[in-house]
């Protein structure tokens, strides 16, 4: 089980974001929904590696939150609400909240064995490749995932092949879906009992 516990970074000099934050994760499919725990912080559960990757990404680009994402057991039933909900991934969570509001990017993945470390290595590799690009790299980026062919969108923005196949290289695109992958596999087996060898 994953629990995504999201803190809204310099909100005493800042507005209030969190209903932004509701609305943009609205559809995420979720066990338990994102909900205000206390004053700027927001939590859900999910069980859903992917999803928890994809707030993450959105989140981490945005640049106004530190997410602690948890990973074990929680106590069942779960409560209606997500911050009534009881737990090692609900703690774990709480531990990488606080560890992220100091680290570049801030995030963290917490859980009982070393997958999670891996994880949590592996997710900040991918944040930086997709949060570091420049806005030229972001639109060739856009135009590429929604699926036009590189010359086709290099048209749509008026340059060159060449042009467009550099933007992708300097966007680090080519490592985007690969190290996504790698991020969804390392947090599914960290959700694994140790036992567990796959």
């Amino acid at each position: 089980m994953f629990v995504m516990t999201i803190d809204q970074r310099r909100s005493r000099t800042d507005r209030d974001r969190v209903p932004d934050l509701l609305t943009a994760v609205a559809d995420t499919p979720v066990l338990r929904p994102f909900d205000r725990t206390a004053g700027d912080e927001v939590q859900a559960v999910l069980t859903d590696p992917d999803a928890v990757v994809s707030v993450t990404l959105l989140l981490a680009d945005e640049g106004h939150w530190s997410i602690g994402i948890g990973i074990g057991d929680v106590e069942t039933p779960l409560p209606a609400q997500t911050r009534a909900g009881r737990g090692a991934a609900f703690e774990y969570a709480r531990v990488a909240v606080e560890e992220a509001k100091a680290a570049r990017p801030p995030l963290a993945v917490r859980g009982a064995s070393r997958r999670a470390e891996h994880a949590d290595i592996a997710l900040r590799l991918l944040t930086e490749i997709v949060t570091t690009r420049s806005a030229a790299g972001r639109e060739a980026v856009s135009l590429v995932r929604g699926g036009l062919r590189q010359t086709a969108a290099a048209d749509e923005l008026g340059i060159t092949p060449q042009a467009m196949s550099q933007r992708l290289r300097a966007a680090r695109w080519e490592l985007e879906s690969p190290t996504r992958d790698l991020v969804v596999d390392l947090l599914t087996r960290a959700d694994r009992p140790v036992a567990d060898p796959r």
